[in-house]
């Protein structure tokens, strides 16, 4: 046997082992959104009327299968955003007692309501939360930071419920 031929031998039985270590642990892609088949038109209602949050919510719930409520629509699912809190926590100090590093916390208190009113997912809390770093003495560039931190973890939080409305359907 060769040495080139050693190798290709070689690297074949590696990546059959790695074929087969992968599809024995477990792993697989998390699959797409269902929804309950008897949810009907789903309506997001949330505390601040224009919140960006409630808006990615409807906008997701229309690309799963949910039917968007109409105005008029009077049978209705409602996915309620009841309350959406944002607050910065000092997390690092300077030998100054200067803040270096702030941690940024975002909670939504929700709930998902079948048209009959009964709770289909009940009244819940998510609190998502990251660090960034602010420069006291250079502040340029620490607001920009923190709102490219605020739309990640409005997508993250987005992401979140949907998860936890997508659990109840496997659920069922």
């Amino acid at each position: 046997m060769t040495r080139s031929s050693f190798l290709r031998a070689a690297a074949r039985t590696s990546l059959a082992a790695a074929v087969l270590a992968l599809s024995a642990c477990g792993f697989q892609l998390r699959q797409a959104l269902t929804l309950p088949p008897d949810l009907g038109p789903v309506r997001v209602v949330s505390a601040d009327r224009y919140s960006p949050l409630a808006e990615n919510l409807a906008q997701a719930l229309t690309r799963a299968g949910a039917v968007p409520a109409t105005p008029d629509s009077s049978e209705v699912a409602v996915l309620d955003l009841m309350s959406e809190r944002w607050g910065d926590t000092p997390a690092a100090l300077d030998e100054l007692g200067r803040v270096q590093e702030y941690t940024l916390r975002y909670a939504v208190v929700f709930e998902l309501r079948k048209a009959d009113g009964s709770a289909l997912l009940p009244r819940q809390s998510v609190e998502l939360a990251r660090d960034y770093v602010a420069n006291p003495v250079n502040a340029i560039g620490t607001e920009g930071e923190r709102e490219i931190l605020m739309r990640e973890l409005r997508r993250e939080m987005s992401a979140a419920v949907l998860r936890r409305v997508g659990a109840v359907s496997e659920r069922r």
